[in-house]
């Protein structure tokens, strides 16, 4: 029989509406899932203006499974992130890189009418991650988009844990890739305008703390192996550059439409590498829950309804630069 949920959408003027989603039957290995939790992620807010279910940070419980679900079960904690699916056949799927697939389905880019702002949603099995015993819906949902961002740039740039590791940004993304680096024996130094964090990005695991605001020129005793920019626009690159340890890499994760515009001398004299990359594959992913869980990685978080009226406080809360550090929705709250 037909399947009916509640999803919060953008619109073209930016207004937050509430609609049904209608689905036929499950088929295949589609999974119905009751949300429980999401994460609120800047992402968010840039799709706020297009007529679109939100969210891509969702946590909840397995409600049914299709005929060919082999591995979830009904009661089963889950949750999904960005990419929802993708050839399987060609180079990058078979090697690990799905998220690279040219037939990929993401968030924003696909399955238009369902996010994790909402009641339910059916997602493919293939595509969803059990969540760890000791961690919870709430914990997990900041974990399936910011966790995974961070994860994968730690991953793909080989960071080893005698690394010196910058972060640049105190934020969603950034105390969560303090926390991560950290836990994995790196020594993290932290860049941001104001010594406001400063305490707590050294709670979290940062050996040093760097204030930037009207500084002209960074001066570290040690220069950066690998950094980590999660700022939401770019920084100076210069500063950044004359800091880096040759061959070091640089992960750029913020999203900013504009150009990317790197000092081109200080770049090949020193080996510098400039990595792209988004959210974690499959088992990169898996790695990340796992990791979370024994080392106790959780986002500081503030928590809104999983109504209207909170969807709409998350955004503009996150817009107005007010959220400590991710926004989570609540089913039920």
């Amino acid at each position: 029989m037909p399947i009916e949920f509640t999803v919060f959408k953008g619109s073209p003027d930016g207004a937050i509406r509430q609609e049904v989603t209608r689905r036929d039957d499950l088929r295949h290995d589609d999974v119905f899932i009751r949300i429980t939790h999401s994460g609120v992620c800047f992402t968010d807010v840039h799709f706020r203006n297009t007529d679109m279910a939100l969210g891509h940070e969702g946590t909840g419980v397995v409600e049914a499974t299709g005929p060919d679900a082999k591995i979830l079960k009904k009661g089963d904690r889950v949750g999904w992130g960005y990419l929802h699916d993708c050839c399987g056949h060609c180079r990058q799927c078979l090697t690990g890189w799905e998220t690279l697939c040219a037939e990929r389905k993401m968030y924003a880019t696909a399955d238009l009418n369902q996010g994790s702002f909402g009641s339910h949603a059916v997602w493919r099995e293939a595509f969803l991650f059990k969540i760890p015993e000791n961690i919870s819906n709430e914990d997990a949902g900041p974990l399936m988009c910011g966790g995974s961002t961070v994860f994968n740039a730690l991953h793909v740039a080989q960071v080893r844990p005698t690394a010196r590791v910058g972060v640049v940004g105190v934020g969603g993304l950034g105390h969560l890739a303090i926390q991560f680096a950290a836990k994995m024996g790196c020594q993290v130094v932290v860049f941001s305008g104001t010594d406001s964090k400063k305490d707590e990005a050294m709670k979290l695991g940062a050996i040093e703390f760097h204030a930037t605001k009207g500084v002209k020129e960074l001066k570290l005793g040690k220069p950066i192996d690998n950094l980590l920019v999660t700022t939401s626009s770019q920084p100076d690159w210069q500063q950044y550059l004359n800091i880096m340890a040759p061959g070091g890499v640089i992960s750029p994760l913020s999203i900013d439409e504009n150009d990317l515009k790197v000092p081109y001398l200080p770049l090949l004299q020193n080996g510098l590498r400039v990595q792209g990359g988004i959210v974690s594959a499959r088992q990169v992913h898996r790695d990340m829950l796992e990791f979370a869980a024994v080392h106790n990685i959780k986002p500081v978080k503030m928590t809104f309804p999983m109504t209207l009226e909170g969807v709409k406080e998350s955004l503009k809360t996150l817009e107005d630069g007010k959220m400590r550090y991710r926004g989570v929705l609540v089913a039920g709250k």
